[in-house]
């Protein structure tokens, strides 16, 4: 479906990183510089800050690379209802949407080779893994993107992998709390993109792909993501009353109500519209849950 282009090449470009994106990077680095605070009294402001600059860099690398092998691949075909691509609208050429991502995910490489100084080879291996599994998701032989796997590496690398390495770099050790809380903040990330998935779920199954969205059917993603949310306030609870010095976590029940509202989204979306509106639902459980649990590890 063809919009209006947007006014300015800035704001091409502006709509390429997809922004609204850009959170959910940032926040799992929050929670685990919060949670440094809170059990080692310890916090890295340069590690911090690298982190989660090289964090979105990723992020935009990603959605960039994204953008221009799904056309490419044939995926975005004529009628496709999520947000509008920059490629597949003809706003910019692929092969240059595919250089740009490249550069972000130098940015973050560049980030990682500095937070490596800090945290020595765990962080090193991250950071690879992370610019790798960025590539992946859209390229080479068998992109994740194109397979039931997605919402698996989300929780691995927006959650374990990005609030494990963040907490090691303010602390320098790893521990059970540091995991429980990367899958807390995993979990609503991968209850994002399958929504988007399951929006998506007649175009993709046209275009060959086997999402786990395809896989399960509408009626049953839709129990997976309350499974997913679910999951996000009992491991919360979990945390709390496990792990010592961690009561404040508890200050995220304040995004119940959002994700009650998420929920109802999805359950009542019938057209890609109202998938997009659920969308924007469950990205802003995840912040408000960030937000939330990080000012109370910090404050209590």
């Amino acid at each position: 479906m063809s919009v209006p282009k947007p006014s300015s090449a800035a704001a091409v470009w502006w709509q390429a990183i997809r922004p609204r994106t850009l959170a959910l990077s940032v926040s799992p680095v929050i929670a685990g510089a919060a949670l440094a605070v809170a059990s080692a009294g310890t916090f890295r402001l340069d590690a911090s800050l690298i982190a989660g600059l090289g964090a979105m860099a990723i992020q935009i690398g990603t959605n960039l690379h994204n953008d221009a092998a799904d056309f490419l691949n044939g995926t975005d075909q004529p009628g496709r209802i999520g947000p509008p691509r920059v490629t597949e609208q003809g706003w910019l050429p692929a092969e240059t949407v595919k250089r740009a991502a490249h550069v972000a995910f130098t940015l973050a490489a560049l980030a990682g080779l500095f937070l490596a100084t800090l945290g020595g080879w765990p962080i090193l291996l991250v950071g690879l893994a992370s610019v790798l599994a960025g590539y992946a998701y859209s390229a080479g032989p068998r992109p994740i993107s194109r397979g039931p796997f997605g919402e698996v590496m989300v929780i691995g690398f927006f959650g374990l992998a990005a609030v494990g390495g963040t907490y090691w770099l303010n602390t320098g050790q790893l521990d059970a709390a540091a995991l429980a809380l990367g899958l807390i903040v995993g979990l609503p990330a991968a209850a994002v993109l399958l929504v988007n998935n399951t929006r998506d779920l007649d175009n993709d199954r046209a275009a060959g792909r086997r999402t786990l969205a395809i896989l399960l059917g509408r009626q049953s993603a839709g129990q997976v993501y309350d499974a997913l949310l679910g999951a996000t306030f009992g491991g919360l609870l979990t945390l709390a009353l496990l792990a010592p010095g961690t009561g404040g976590a508890l200050l995220g029940l304040a995004a119940l109500p959002a994700a009650a509202k998420a929920a109802r989204a999805f359950r009542e979306a019938g057209d890609g519209a109202a998938f997009n509106r659920c969308l924007g639902a469950t990205a802003r459980v995840q912040v408000v849950l960030t937000l939330a649990l990080a000012a109370g590890l910090v404050i209590f």
